[in-house]
């Protein structure tokens, strides 16, 4: 059997067995300490992070302001931006983005990721 699936289940056993509120606050935690770790590698381009992953910084933001919507609470985007870059989307790309290569484009298109 493939080992993934195995680690995988014993993962959905360990949250099916845990209280649901317990395991919220846990991905609360590790979704923080993603965002921490996004925070401090400036180094990582969003363009990378969407080839590799498939997701970036402005899916997050888009996934916070949606989750509040889900709540009935309304987020502005740009703040929601502002909370996972750890400062203002247009400060952290004048600082950190840097001009994307025709190779990381081509692979974005590529994945139909645009």
């Amino acid at each position: 059997m493939n080992v993934s699936i195995i680690k995988r289940a014993n993962f959905l056993k360990i949250g099916k067995n845990m209280d649901k509120a317990i395991q919220r606050e846990i991905y609360a935690d590790v979704l923080e300490r993603l965002i921490i770790h996004l925070q401090k590698r400036t180094d990582v381009q969003n363009i990378d992070l969407m080839n590799l992953s498939g997701f970036c910084r402005n899916c997050l933001s888009k996934w916070y302001v949606s989750a509040a919507e889900k709540k009935n609470i309304k987020v502005d985007y740009q703040k929601a931006r502002e909370l996972i870059y750890g400062m203002p989307y247009n400060e952290w790309k004048d600082k950190y983005q840097s001009e994307a290569s025709k190779e990381q484009l081509e692979k974005l298109k590529k994945n139909n990721l645009v």
